[in-house]
């Protein structure tokens, strides 16, 4: 089932007076930035762990069969590690149709590095989204991952990319690292 937010986030207009703001990406963000922006860093958010519980109907799946993407669940002790974009306002239109299947903005504090951080935008899909999944065992998630494509493509590729977005920053996620793990596993 989807949940179109594009028109809830419009009603958000926390940063349409700035004339530039960062947005965290900690899922496809990270590696597909087809949006234009001016600047480009690593950063993190605290608080926050991404995982596998967001269904996608629009990207990486169908309504008939739903890919698995990432989202935010709250943990008091984690960091997510991720991308920030400096962004001008009018490109959250185009941001706003990408991540409208049960995403809704929302500000956090950005952290670029441990003395610094800055007011931040993320899209973020809670459990009360019609598309919401939730938990299930890892190896179900990898086995809906695996068979799961749509209008974006697969959903393995969505997945493999997002680790390998990850190593390549250096970053240590093991719910990424272990669904990855168990769609390359040799059968």
């Amino acid at each position: 089932m989807t949940f179109d937010t594009s028109q809830h986030n419009l009603r958000m207009t926390h940063f349409d007076r700035h004339d530039s703001f960062w947005l965290f990406g900690y899922g496809s963000l990270i590696w597909k930035a087809d949006f234009p922006f001016l600047e480009r860093r690593p950063a993190w958010i605290h608080g926050w762990c991404r995982r596998f519980w967001q269904g996608s109907h629009d990207h990486r799946g169908t309504p008939d069969a739903p890919g698995r993407v990432v989202t935010l669940t709250r943990d008091p002790y984690a960091r997510c590690d991720g991308m920030a974009y400096r962004i001008r306002p009018e490109v959250l239109t185009q941001l706003d149709m990408r991540e409208k299947n049960g995403y809704l903005r929302a500000l956090v504090p950005v952290h670029f590095d441990a003395e610094q951080a800055v007011e931040g935008l993320i899209y973020l899909a809670t459990e009360d989204n019609a598309a919401f999944l939730g938990e299930a065992p890892l190896q179900d998630m990898a086995a809906q991952i695996a068979g799961a494509h749509g209008p974006s493509g697969s959903n393995r590729d969505y997945l493999l990319n997002l680790a390998e977005a990850l190593v390549r920053q250096g970053v240590q996620d093991q719910h990424v690292s272990t669904l990855a793990a168990l769609l390359t596993k040799p059968a």
